[in-house]
């Protein structure tokens, strides 16, 4: 079998990937070989918290970038589905929220929403979510087109579009149970972004911005969506294409793993640029990483039953008759 080649579209959006990754690897690069540029306090980069958070975050990046070259070759399309998918279900996690809170964001309070009176400059966090913005959609649009071609059944058949599943159960359990659970999560991010402070202390619900009660509601909706999109693909429901439900279901997801994550390794290594959660909230950030990676567990079983079933066809060939077994089971034989 021909090992499609990428196309224009695709080669593009992974050079803007590329280009606004630079920035961001340049500055990591810099404060992990002793720069203070764009920080006031120049003792700050060389503590063992700043460069393990610096090292990690630089080798995010980095994987990123591997993998938007991968989606321009050909080597990068026999690459082992989770050596793509897993990075990129993080990254996309976390790069959505971005790219819909920082511009929001600026909106809502102007550039001073990057003023936090913390150690690093406002035109470091100006450059980066810039950098996350353009790299965030590069990422995503050659992810896109990548899989389009690499696995296009899940582009192009529809929700009900499947074969018996031998986890079916698992899966109708974890479903509800992580519809149940996100509602609860996406409830409670909702409730604190529309001014609510049951569960906060006070300190934390007066100093919540306009920007951040945006950022909690956007997680917040994301959070519940991804729950009912999960349930969408496990109980097979609507006539539409899988790769709606997907789409809502990966970004919902990967955001509830990854941010979760993120929030619980700055709880455990101690947050030196300020801020941080508490109470309640740690609560939720823990619940939101569990829950998106059970969501994320279960939506890899489904992908994996859905793609080995290669005997259907999800529209009708040019060859087979009105849907027949025995005209679907001839042009079957005739693609071998």
């Amino acid at each position: 079998m021909t090992t499609p080649r990428a196309g224009i579209g695709r080669i593009t959006a992974a050079i803007v990937a590329i280009a606004a990754m630079l920035p961001y690897l340049t500055i990591k690069v810099l404060w992990l070989t002793g720069s203070s540029l764009g920080v006031t306090d120049p003792a700050l980069m060389g503590t063992s918290t700043m460069l393990g958070m610096n090292a990690m975050t630089f080798g995010m990046d980095a994987i990123a970038l591997v993998l938007a070259l991968a989606f321009t070759t050909r080597w990068g399309m026999r690459l082992p589905a989770w050596l793509v998918l897993l990075p990129l279900w993080v990254g996309t996690g976390l790069l959505a929220v971005v790219m819909v809170t920082a511009p929001l964001g600026v909106l809502l309070e102007g550039v001073s929403v990057f003023d936090t009176g913390g150690p690093i400059e406002t035109w470091v966090y100006l450059m980066v979510y810039t950098g996350f913005i353009g790299q965030g959609a590069g990422l995503l649009t050659a992810f896109a087109l990548y899989a389009r071609d690499r696995w296009p059944a899940a582009f192009t058949t529809p929700v009900r579009y499947g074969s018996a599943s031998a986890t079916k159960s698992f899966q109708l359990v974890v479903g509800w149970g992580a519809l149940l659970v996100s509602a609860l999560l996406g409830g409670t991010r909702l409730y604190w972004a529309l001014g609510g402070a049951a569960g906060l202390p006070p300190e934390m619900a007066e100093a919540l911005t306009a920007a951040g009660a945006a950022q909690g509601a956007i997680k917040g909706v994301l959070t519940v969506a991804a729950g009912v999109a999960l349930v969408v693909m496990v109980r097979g429901l609507g006539r539409g294409p899988f790769r709606q439900p997907l789409a809502v279901a990966w970004l919902g997801s990967g955001a509830m793993f990854s941010w979760g994550l993120y929030a619980m390794i700055v709880m455990i290594a101690g947050n030196p640029l300020g801020g941080g959660v508490t109470g309640a909230a740690d609560l939720v950030e823990l619940f939101s990483l569990l829950t998106g990676l059970v969501m994320g567990m279960c939506g890899a079983f489904l992908l994996a039953e859905r793609s080995a079933v290669r005997d259907v066809q999800p529209a009708q060939h040019p060859l087979e008759g009105e849907d027949r077994d025995r005209d679907r089971q001839a042009a079957h034989h005739g693609h071998r």
